[in-house]
């Protein structure tokens, strides 16, 4: 008698609980290679309180976060582990539709891209919270 490869809910809830542990894990160890370059380029520098310069200008739009990781700036090596730490609960949101998908729950499917939706437009028109 042959058994049928199916994917069990476990089987999804292992791969959803292996992708939010590596998730973390992998931002947490890009914010600390950031912070790391960050200190080397920077802790020597004498700060100046008199006057108040916020975040450079380049960590405010996804190109020059890239561009500032392939340059090997820290500040923007660590905004990038934020935004991964950040899109790590959106991954599993993915794979929770594909595992309802998988086991032909149509509403909780419905309800999961509803979720995705309304997380995803919110991220992109800065309505969010």
């Amino acid at each position: 008698m042959a058994t049928k490869d199916t994917i069990h809910d476990t089987d999804i809830q292992q791969i959803i609980g292996w992708i939010l542990r590596v998730g973390v894990i992998v931002s947490m160890l890009v914010v600390f290679i950031g912070g790391c370059i960050y200190l080397y380029r920077h802790g020597a520098e004498q700060v100046h309180y008199s006057a108040f310069t916020g975040v450079p200008a380049f960590v405010h739009s996804a190109g020059g976060i890239w561009h500032g990781i392939m340059t090997g700036r820290g500040r923007a090596i660590i905004q990038g582990g934020i935004i991964l730490l950040i899109s790590t609960p959106v991954i599993r949101i993915i794979f929770s539709a594909i595992g309802f998908v998988l086991e032909r729950d149509w509403l909780y499917t419905g309800i999961t891209l509803l979720v995705l939706l309304i997380i995803v437009a919110s991220a992109l028109s800065g309505h969010a919270g």
